[in-house]
C-alpha cells in the first residue's frame, strides 16, 4: 500500500491521537491490596473479589479484581493498569456467580454487601474477609 500527501497526514494524526489516549498521566496510582476470602474456617475459591470504588475516590473508572485462588487468597489488580489498587474506600462483593452458589447473594452486590475498606496510600497486606 503505498500513502502520500493528505492520506500520510491523515495516518500520522490518527497514530498521534491512539498514542496519547494511551498515555502514562492515565495510569492511577495503585497500591498493593492482598487477603483471603474465608468462609467456614476454609479458604473460599472458584470465583473472584471485586472492589467498586466509591464516587468520592480520585479514580473510579474501573473496578479493580482478582480470582480466588485455591486457598482463598486474592491480590486484587486493576485492568488494564496492572497490580493494585488506587487507594480509596471501596465497596467489596464476590462474583454474582458465586454468591448465588453459596447462597449469599448479599456478597454479590455492592448495595447489598456488608463489606467496604479504605485503602491507604501505604495498601493493604493479609486482609480477611469472611462469609457469614
Amino acid at each position: 500500500m503505498i500513502i502520500i500527501g493528505d492520506q500520510k497526514a491523515i495516518l500520522i494524526l490518527c497514530m498521534t491521537a491512539m498514542l496519547v489516549g494511551c498515555s502514562a498521566s492515565d495510569k492511577p496510582k495503585l497500591v498493593m491490596v492482598t487477603g483471603t476470602v474465608m468462609m467456614d474456617g476454609k479458604g473460599l475459591t472458584a470465583g473472584s473479589i471485586n472492589f467498586h470504588p466509591a464516587a468520592t475516590n480520585s479514580f473510579v473508572k474501573d473496578k479493580p479484581s482478582s480470582l480466588l485462588q485455591l486457598d482463598g487468597s486474592f491480590s486484587v489488580k486493576t485492568f488494564p493498569f496492572g497490580d493494585g489498587v488506587p487507594p480509596g474506600s471501596y465497596k467489596v462483593t464476590l462474583a454474582p456467580e458465586l454468591a448465588t452458589r453459596i447462597s449469599r447473594p448479599q456478597y454479590g452486590k455492592p448495595e447489598t454487601t456488608p463489606w467496604s475498606i479504605d485503602v491507604p496510600d501505604s495498601g493493604i497486606a493479609r486482609q480477611e474477609f469472611v462469609v457469614k
